[in-house]
């Protein structure tokens, strides 16, 4: 804007009040095209009765493994990045998104080579479980992270472990794009939800959930 039109809009002339609507129809015109190309997406679904989830091990869990009548092959490991563990007389087992009890029976069956019916348990502890698992939170949380999924985890448990919204989050326009269906993605209202206390807006997260919270536009 030159030095003419800023004189002229601060002393309310014709050019600048022409010039002020000018940009005031180019800003509402902005900002309904935002509004009319913004996705409207289904709400996410409130319960979910048919998630039948099991643990399975991940990169950086520790698991105790205890053999029974055999203390000096019982440890304690952490999971490679690799997603293998090393226990005495067993090198290198693959434990990436195998299930507690069947780490037991592969271990049993390794180490059936050396001892006579081995009976291992396997007990896991730092739970973090594998990347396609995981809650993943981005945008406008308090403190943006990762977090492992556990049974019967909702929205509000998420966004307990993240601390809420931040002052510039646009709670209602946050998205679930849910993995376990393709990708498909559901709209979530958090804003009702942290800050109504409306907890009909909470739902069930499933394994590998991202929620997405954007920006408010003012």
């Amino acid at each position: 804007m030159n030095r003419s039109i800023q004189q002229s809009v601060r002393s309310g002339g014709p050019a600048g009040r022409l010039l002020w609507s000018l940009v005031v129809g180019a800003m509402s015109a902005l900002l309904l095209a935002a509004c009319a190309t913004t996705p409207a997406y289904p709400p996410a679904p409130t319960s979910l009765a048919n998630v039948d989830y099991n643990y399975h091990i991940g990169p950086s869990d520790v698991v105790n493994v205890i053999v029974w009548r055999n203390p000096e092959l019982s440890t304690s490991v952490p999971v490679r990045p690799d997603g293998k563990i090393t226990t005495p007389l067993v090198d290198d087992l693959p434990a990436l998104g195998r299930t507690p009890t069947e780490l037991e029976r592969d271990m049993e069956k390794a180490l059936s080579k050396y001892i006579r019916d081995p009976v291992v348990t396997v007990i896991v502890t730092n739970f973090v479980g594998p990347t396609s698992e995981q809650v993943r939170v981005i945008g406008e949380a308090t403190k943006p992270q990762i977090l492992p999924y556990r049974q019967g985890m909702s929205l509000l448990d998420v966004m307990i472990a993240v601390g809420g919204l931040t002052d510039y989050a646009d709670g209602n326009a946050a998205r679930i794009v849910r993995k376990a269906d393709g990708g498909k993605i559901y709209s979530v209202r958090l804003k009702d939800l942290l800050k109504r206390g409306d907890i009909s807006a909470n739902v069930d997260m499933r394994p590998g959930d991202i929620l997405v919270i954007p920006q408010s536009w003012f």
